[in-house]
């Protein structure tokens, strides 16, 4: 096998292609997309992206860290925003870890750049997929500017198209292929704090969040001094999506929930209106391969929803894992694929779970004061015993050789502890004389 087709020219297809043309494959990437090098960034979801240690650690496997580093802004714990404008900081970790906002867009555009030039990789953009014959692999692909139809073959067929993938499409047509597609019941939307005087009007080094119980609202710092913020709320019920109707109902709603926001976002009534409303949606697939000769990759094969900054950190694992299956297995392909799809599948299906676990804490439990004595008192056992207890956020976000499905499990573990640990007498008061020694044992 020496060509290889990847369809999905997004953050994960990008990276899959300077991983796979460094192993001496000619690699050709399509994208139904415009070049967003030419025609700016056109990717149907813009939330600013937080890339954390996973996701690091397979950008450094390729040399092209630093790069991404001169965008990319290092956010070193939660800026909680209560109701009354009052802030509270809730640090992610160590005093040197951190979990680094950047744009989507940019970052998309240096991973093509990098590919393109450092690697040779091919790009064709304005390539809808159209049919995929996955038992010869051929692609037929229609050019969305001129509409002149082509197919072309290859060896081996990747399937990087996100979560409404064309390539899954077509293994969904095979048999006994498993999949289930998911939407919440809350859709997103963004809104924008400009610059002040050119510098960030909020705490630049952190991600900022107003828990509302049934909803949230969170902002992360670009390096333009702007803040991308996303509000996450209901479609239906009140308040809701469905419950605003008019500018005034929408301005009474921010002065009810967000007023600190008003003098920040100028017309914020008007500009809810003019931002579309989109939806989140989860995907789950099984099998990722087929035959020997395509595979699913990164949300084409498990979209999640964002509420661990997971989903691009686990799709560029799933480059990095891939590439170590083949070191290991000297590119037998076979063997490899079978591999690649048992190892991430049951850790693809984990962190979907913590994601959406993590909405329910973000939103409404960040600023619960029984929460947060837990996570003071997990603090204190995680500086006590560090080797033997972590806390389950850093062991997704800065673990990056666990497992998340092995982070889940223990985090299950830890988590049936710590519920007993707060059912004590008085635990507010006497949280400092806990026998810590005594909990860590508990987790064997």
């Amino acid at each position: 096998m020496k060509n290889i087709i990847i369809l999905g020219a997004g953050l994960v297809g990008s990276l899959l292609s300077i991983y796979l043309s460094k192993r001496g494959y000619q690699v050709t990437v399509y994208d139904r997309r415009p070049d967003p090098r030419q025609k700016g960034y056109v990717g149907g979801r813009s939330i600013n992206l937080a890339l954390s240690d996973r996701g690091w650690r397979a950008l450094e496997k390729v040399g092209i860290e630093q790069k991404i580093k001169e965008i990319a802004i290092p956010m070193r714990g939660r800026m909680m925003h209560d109701t009354q404008g009052k802030l509270t900081f809730q640090p992610y970790g160590k005093e040197e870890q951190a979990i680094y906002s950047v744009s989507r867009a940019l970052l998309n555009i240096e991973l093509i750049n990098h590919a393109e030039k450092e690697t040779n990789v091919t790009f064709h953009f304005n390539q809808k997929c159209i049919e995929a014959d996955l038992d010869h692999k051929i692609l037929t692909l229609e050019n969305i500017e001129n509409e002149e139809i082509t197919s072309v073959s290859t060896d081996f067929i990747f399937g990087s198209d996100g979560a409404f993938s064309a390539t899954r499409l077509a293994m969904q047509k095979t048999d006994r292929f498993n999949f289930s597609q998911t939407y919440l019941d809350y859709g997103y939307k963004e809104l924008t704090i400009l610059p002040i005087d050119g510098k960030h009007a909020l705490e630049k080094n952190a991600l900022h969040i107003w828990p509302r119980g049934n909803f949230m609202l969170i902002a992360l710092p670009n390096t333009d001094g702007s803040f991308t913020c996303t509000l996450f709320f209901p479609y239906k019920g009140a308040p809701s999506f469905d419950s605003l109707q008019t500018e005034q109902e929408a301005f009474a709603f921010f002065q009810a929930y967000f007023a600190d926001i008003i003098p920040l976002i100028p017309q914020i009534e008007k500009v809810f209106f003019t931002n579309p409303t989109s939806s989140l949606v989860m995907v789950k697939a099984n099998p990722w391969v087929y035959q020997t000769d395509f595979a699913l990759i990164g949300d084409a094969a498990h979209a999640i929803v964002p509420f661990y900054g997971q989903g691009m950190n686990a799709g560029f694992e799933d480059c990095l894992v891939l590439c170590e299956i083949l070191d290991k297995n000297k590119d037998n392909w076979e063997l490899s694929l079978q591999e690649y799809q048992e190892s991430r599948i049951p850790d693809a299906n984990a962190i979907a779970e913590l994601a959406l676990n993590n909405f329910i804490e973000m939103r409404d439990l960040v600023g619960d004061e029984k929460f947060l004595l837990r996570k003071k008192i997990e603090a204190k056992i995680y500086a006590l015993y560090p080797e033997k207890w972590i806390p389950l956020y850093s062991m997704v976000t800065f673990s990056p050789k666990l497992r998340y499905s092995e982070a889940l499990s223990i985090g299950k573990k830890q988590d049936k502890i710590m519920q007993e640990v707060m059912q004590q007498p008085d635990i507010q008061t006497q949280w400092e004389s806990l026998n810590f020694e005594e909990i860590v044992r508990k987790l064997g």
